[in-house]
């Protein structure tokens, strides 16, 4: 039988957080799917209602940690995806650059945009 090998140490940290952030996507997800097809249907969908909805704090620190969380974990997935396939060295390092800073962006111009549809900027 082949020994299976995977960069998740379990019991590491970013086995924990893969796990953590996988829970949370699963609940927001099913928030955002009830709120956006139960609630409000598709069609009744219009820019100025999200920006209703991003203007409560409760609604805007969802979406941003729905951001966080759905970045990390589609990053750290990934990377250790990469890191499973034999990635190491100086190509390792490289690729952890690169995505930080992809992720960083993404955080960041996601923040942005959610602060000013919320009308905070």
């Amino acid at each position: 039988m082949a020994e299976r090998y995977s960069s998740f140490a379990p019991g590491g940290t970013a086995w924990l957080l893969q796990r953590i952030t996988a829970a949370f996507l699963v609940v927001v997800l099913a928030f955002h799917f009830f709120l956006l097809h139960f609630v409000n249907h598709a069609a009744e969908i219009e820019f100025a209602g999200t920006q209703a909805r991003m203007e409560n704090v409760g609604y805007f620190l969802t979406m941003v940690l729905f951001l966080i969380a759905g970045t990390f974990h589609g990053v750290n997935g990934v990377y250790n995806a990469l890191i499973n396939q034999g990635l190491d060295g100086t190509q390792k390092k490289v690729v952890l650059a690169v995505l930080v800073i992809a992720s960083l962006a993404l955080i960041a111009q996601g923040t942005y945009v959610a602060t000013t549809m919320a009308g905070w900027t």
